[in-house]
Formats: structure tokens, sequence, C-alpha cells
């Protein structure tokens, strides 16, 4: 026994000594770090400054794009929409822009208006696919979408449709789903629907694994079979409160904001003052923290009687964009056929006057006549007639 309390003894020294060593060992490595930097600013003419302690150092905003702190390159002119600067401009009372892309062009106009949230709606499904819901869209055909909108909007936050039939089977489907919205899609946050408790479940699951989730309750455009058809939501007492409690127990599944579409302004202003997170609203009144709109609605985008079918009574119109498409569209095809365009002057493209007598003899020996007498046409059309 006695031997053995020696070994123990020896041993405990023998640990408090390897102690000492590292912690030294540790405190001349920190020294000598410290000294090539000091001499490395010191050369460079740049002030040395000393090393934040861990708790210096500030959590960047959540985004699926980190900011760069050491990469160089062109940046947004306005700093990247984060969760936390969403959050911080709610907490403030500011309202939250939200417009859908579904393409590089879109997106590249929703950045460049400095809106707060570019949303790749599955509403793709009806103003881009034609289709009259938006139930036909596949996961696949949604990440092509957003792939092109992450590509074309640097400055919002990037939030994408969960569309139908990609996160309902179980928790494990949708974190799949989602996972591939983030990494394949690039999306910041992604978007399902409805309020049930396996909706809420799922929402649940969803934030647990590390991904943002925005919520979404009133008319549910997923949920038409059951709802039958798009119809507006909370009208009566009970299914107010059911509008009222799901966005809470959305709340309390982690989602960073929540969708209210298509309720009285009453319903979404009870909904916004019961929960302490955004409320974005579509058709839901001025209640809410901010306002969405679909690209092409709001746009006045197309004529076509079926979009005009589709456009729901609360969309305000901002421009008359499809007006514009059409009649620019109808003046290129009576250039075209009047010979009009391209003209002399949409025409840049030139052949040295040398190659171009090459051109005809060559032609001419051939005996493509015509041809050289085409050459020779428009080279005196470019000459002016001379």
């Amino acid at each position: 026994e006695q031997r053995h309390a020696r070994a123990d003894m020896a041993l405990r020294r023998a640990a408090q000594r390897l102690q000492g060593v590292a912690a030294s060992l540790t405190q001349r490595e920190m020294g000598l770090d410290a000294t090539r930097i000091a001499v490395a600013s010191s050369l460079r003419g740049v002030p040395h400054r000393e090393s934040p302690t861990p708790r210096q150092h500030q959590r960047r905003g959540m985004s699926h794009r980190p900011e760069d702190t050491v990469y160089g390159g062109p940046r947004p002119s306005e700093p990247r929409m984060t969760l936390k600067r969403l959050r911080a401009k709610y907490d403030a009372g500011e309202r939250i822009s939200v417009v859908t892309a579904y393409d590089y062009p879109s997106a590249v106009h929703v950045d460049m208006a400095g809106i707060d949230v570019a949303l790749v709606g599955d509403s793709a499904a009806m103003v881009v696919h034609g289709h009259d819901t938006t139930l036909p869209i596949t996961l696949d055909e949604m990440l092509s979408h957003c792939k092109a909108v992450s590509r074309g909007a640097n400055r919002p936050l990037l939030v994408g449709d969960l569309p139908f039939g990609s996160y309902e089977q179980s928790s494990a489907q949708a974190i799949d789903a989602a996972t591939r919205m983030l990494k394949e899609g690039g999306m910041d946050a992604v978007k399902l629907e409805g309020g049930s408790p396996s909706r809420v479940q799922t929402a649940k699951a969803l934030v647990d694994s590390g991904i943002a989730v925005m919520g979404h309750v009133g008319l549910t455009p997923q949920s038409i079979s059951v709802l039958g058809g798009f119809r507006p939501q909370g009208r009566s007492f009970e299914t107010a409160a059911q509008v009222v409690e799901r966005a809470m127990e959305l709340e309390r599944a982690g989602c960073f904001a929540i969708v209210i579409e298509c309720v009285p302004r009453t319903v979404a202003a009870a909904v916004t003052a019961a929960v302490s997170v955004p409320t974005i609203g579509i058709g839901a009144g001025d209640g809410t923290s901010g306002q969405v709109l679909v690209y092409h609605d709001l746009l006045g985008f197309m004529q076509h009687p079926h979009h005009a079918k589709v456009t729901p009574k609360f969309c305000k119109q901002y421009a008359n964009v499809g007006e514009v498409i059409t009649g620019a569209l109808a003046r290129f095809k009576t250039e075209v056929e009047v010979g009009e365009f391209p003209g002399m002057s949409y025409s840049p493209y030139r052949v040295s006057d040398e190659d171009s007598n090459r051109l005809v003899r060559l032609l001419e020996q051939k005996g493509l006549d015509a041809a050289a007498e085409a050459v020779l046409d428009v080279r005196y059309r470019e000459d002016g007639g001379k």
C-alpha cells in the first residue's frame, strides 16, 4: 500500500510538472506570435494592435454567406441583410419589404431596389410555369429558381419556399429538402406553410437542425384541396382564433418570421401583437411588420387572360410592365417586316475593302454571281451610296 501511495504521488508530481511545462511553452509561443505580428506590422508601417480575447469577438449576423474578413473583392453598396439585421429592423419598428424573385433578372432588380427579403416563392408555378395552382412545381424546379436568384441578389435575405410534397411526409424529408435549399440553392432560410401540429413539429425539427424557418398562416395555397380554393381565412371567431394560435405555435417552434396571407386586418393585427417576431402581410392589411407581393403582380407584368385570372384583389400594381413589353415586341415585329431593323445602325461588323474584293473575286470564280453582287451591294450602302 505504501508503494502504491508513493507511485500515485510520483504520478501526480509528474503531471503537475508537465502542466507547468505546457503552460510555459504556450506562453512562450504566444509571446513569439505577438512579436512576429508586431515586427511584420512595423515593416508594413501598420500600427500593431493586440489580438482580441474570445470575449471581444462579436458574432456575425446569420447568413449562408459570411462577411468577408480575409478575401477581398466586389461588395454590395449596402451591408447584406441577415437574420440579425432583420431582427434589429423589427425591434426598431421599421417596416420590412419582401418581394418574390424567380430568376437572375428579377433578383438583380430586387437587389438594386434595396428590398429586404427576396422570397423564391412556389408561386413560380403560376406566374412562371403557367399552372393554375402552386402544387405542380417540384423541389428540383424550385432549386433551379433558387440558384438563379442567389446569383443575382447579393444584398437581400434569401428565403426559399419548400414546395408541396417536399416536407409533409416526415421531419427527415423536410430536413433533407431544406438542406438542399441552403446547400444547392444558396438560400439563407426556408419557408413552409401551415400551423397544424405536424407543421409546427416540422418547423421545430428544421430549426433544431440549424435551418432558419419562416412560417406561413392564414391562406396557405398548398392546402387548396382542403380549403376549397383560394379563399380568405380567419373571417369567423373560430378560424380567427386558430390563425392567432397557429402563429404563436410557429413562433414557439423557432420561426424567425411569419407570413400572414388573406385574413382580415383585425386578425393580422392580433397575430402581430401576439407574437414577438416579424409578421409579413399579403392581403392582410397594414397592421403587420412588413409586406410581401409577387414580382409579376406588382409590376403589372402580364396581360394574358390566364394571369388576370390568378392576380389577387389585394395586389397594388406599381407599373404596367406587361404593356411596355407587348408594345416593344409589336414594334420589333413591324420593323422586321418592313426591313427597318437592323439597318446600318445595328450592323456594326465590317470586312476590309481588300478582303471584300478578294471575296467577290472568289465568288465570281465559283460561278456565284448573285452572291458576289450581294457583297458589292452591301459595300455600296455601307459607303453611303458612293
